[in-house]
């Protein structure tokens, strides 16, 4: 195996005490953020209310819009700028109208309200013709098959049917959703001038499109949102009783402690980064909770193993000695995946946003706690019995009793598998 490192001689246990207050002060400043703000931001999936996706043709502007809004009695309404990498003048914004009613109804209703000030700050309904922007792939082949501008006449409708969809997937693909010049669907394969001329006359080209609509309940959000909790609980309890299970529950105590650290942190930065807790962000807290259990479990057998051999060395040398020994294997399996989901968090776009910077964190502090916190809480825990000076020539620490653990001899060498 590839290897950074040739026999690496960290003292890592001697350096626990800067390890957490590094934990100490990024807790602090995570969550001295979320009390400040009154807690962490929730997306609609869990808050309840009206998400309003829109794309305009032109840069908006947030206080008109958020003008239009009060006018509707939407003052409260949050308004968030929409840009990435690859799209960076998207032009795209989301609209978020909190729910304090459970009932479809006010869903639609706020969605209208939306709507109506759109349309009163970008005067979008003096035109007495539909909004190309606005059409439906079914909508325009009937005016296509009504106008028949290519004189088709026998199977118009399955050709204009067709031709509708290449015309709306060059809008939607090539022009964001929004086309700002009829004249741009020339380069569409099927649109003769005369077809181009039907659609000038048949439509006007609006502002703006509404390119997505969520609604969800209040009620909804809240059972999600404990749901939620309940599952991460539920993930971290059955990783406490198989690692207490397979090792000592010390050790489970200290690699729950440790995950447990790692969600608090990612949460933190959250807060502090102004980013959104959503369903795809407790997909990845869960991802996260399995990647830093994987990598601490690594670490743990490894001190098991080397436990059986170094008897007569203090258990933090025995700790020390594991964690090098699998520091190059550290960096290869977290560096690479880091690499992955770090390209993912500044191309993946705004709708995986949330979800790849909080696998970018939480990889980042996963790996360090598996050394920095877990191995050092069960390290102290070993001091405090009185077991760290020198391993017994009984059982080693966090190893349980076994029959066929009997001479050394049998014993593979550290490292080998």
């Amino acid at each position: 195996m590839i290897e950074f490192f040739k026999e690496p001689s960290i003292d890592w246990m001697g350096k626990a005490k800067y390890f957490y207050a590094l934990s100490g002060i990024l807790l602090i400043a995570g969550w001295a953020s979320v009390f400040a703000k009154g807690g962490l931001r929730y997306s609609i999936d869990f808050k309840g209310g009206t998400n309003v996706d829109v794309r305009f043709a032109q840069p908006p502007n947030i206080d008109k819009l958020r003008s239009g809004l009060s006018a509707q009695g939407l003052g409260n309404s949050e308004i968030q700028s929409i840009s990435d990498i690859a799209n960076p003048n998207s032009n795209e914004v989301l609209i978020f109208v909190e729910q304090q009613n459970a009932s479809d109804e006010a869903g639609d209703a706020s969605k209208t309200k939306v709507i109506n000030a759109l349309n009163a700050v970008y005067n979008s309904n003096n035109s007495a013709k539909p909004d190309f922007n606005a059409a439906t792939p079914t909508s325009l082949a009937t005016i296509l098959t009504a106008r028949d501008p290519s004189l088709l006449s026998v199977n118009a409708g399955d050709k204009y049917s067709q031709l509708a969809r290449v015309i709306l997937d060059y809008r939607d693909k090539k022009q964001s959703g929004v086309l700002t010049s009829f004249d741009s669907l020339s380069a569409v394969p099927g649109v003769t001038p005369q077809v181009l001329s039907s659609l000038k006359d048949a439509y006007a080209l609006g502002p703006f499109t509404i390119r997505n609509v969520e609604i969800v309940g209040p009620k909804v959000g809240a059972e999600l949102r404990r749901q939620a909790i309940y599952v991460t609980l539920y993930a971290l309890g059955g990783m406490l009783v198989y690692i207490a299970f397979r090792f000592e529950w010390v050790y489970g105590a200290a690699a729950v402690l440790a995950v447990f650290h790692d969600i608090l942190i990612t949460l933190g930065f959250f807060s502090l980064l102004h980013y959104e807790i959503s369903l795809t962000v407790i997909a990845a807290l869960l991802t996260l909770v399995g990647y830093s259990m994987n990598d601490t479990i690594v670490i743990f057998d490894r001190i098991r193993e080397n436990n059986r051999l170094l008897r007569r060395e203090a258990f933090a040398d025995v700790v020390n000695k594991s964690i090098n020994q699998t520091l190059s294997r550290t960096i290869l399996t977290s560096g690479l995946t880091f690499l992955t989901v770090l390209v993912l968090f500044l191309m993946g776009g705004q709708v995986l946003r949330a979800f790849s910077f909080a696998l970018v964190v939480g990889i980042v502090v996963g790996t360090y706690s598996s050394f920095g916190i877990a191995a050092p809480l069960v390290v102290a825990w070993n001091h405090w019995r009185g077991q760290g000076l020198a391993t017994s020539t009984g059982p080693a620490a966090g190893n349980k009793p076994s029959g066929n653990e009997g001479a050394s001899a049998r014993l593979a060498p550290a490292g080998r598998r």
